[in-house]
């Protein structure tokens, strides 16, 4: 678990340059990602139980059937909007460089995550340094008709999260999520 929080604590601290890049040379990360895809081996490997940092591969559909979300990029060229966790709603940014669903203290607490000091007891490292973590599931995070419940999540304090982050831990789970003119769309 804490190589887990580790990794993640490497994606938070070098996500915040992937709008950078991809707001400078578009083309250049979609040419990476197309070659990222295109050399997975054709047979799947096992699985273990808990595997945060992998997107698992899905079969490709002609159009997606089910609910469908567009987020518009900001004049930032991030993905922000307004999600739902646990019926409460926050404003977060998409962040495909985030292992898990990251949120600040002050969001558990309005969305009914009490914590005590003991549960921070998991290193992460992010481009701040080192910071303690607590690991939470949300019970239900929402964007638009799209609903996943039980997102494995960290809480950070406030001062070392100002944006909440929705991350792979609820990205993997959907049926699709792509970039295109601009804005991101989101597929369970």
């Amino acid at each position: 678990m804490l190589r887990k929080l580790l990794l993640l604590g490497i994606f938070v601290g070098s996500s915040a340059s992937i709008p950078i890049v991809y707001q400078s040379n578009p083309q250049m990360v979609e040419t990476l990602l197309r070659s990222a895809v295109a050399s997975k081996p054709a047979i799947p490997e096992p699985q273990s139980d808990v595997n945060v940092a992998s997107v698992p591969a899905k079969p490709a559909a002609p159009m997606p059937l089910g609910r469908q979300v567009l987020v518009n990029a900001d004049e930032r060229g991030h993905f922000t909007s307004a999600f739902k966790l646990n019926g409460r709603q926050i404003d977060g940014m998409i962040d495909t460089g985030a292992t898990l669903v990251a949120i600040n203290t002050s969001t558990a607490r309005r969305i009914g995550i009490s914590l005590n000091q003991s549960d921070f007891n998991h290193q992460v490292n992010t481009a701040n340094g080192a910071i303690k973590a607590a690991v939470v599931t949300v019970e239900r995070l929402q964007i638009g008709k799209i609903s996943l419940d039980n997102v494995q999540a960290v809480v950070l304090d406030d001062r070392a999260l100002q944006t909440n982050l929705i991350g792979m831990s609820f990205l993997q789970r959907l049926q699709k999520y792509e970039v295109q003119n601009g804005a991101m769309l989101l597929v369970q």
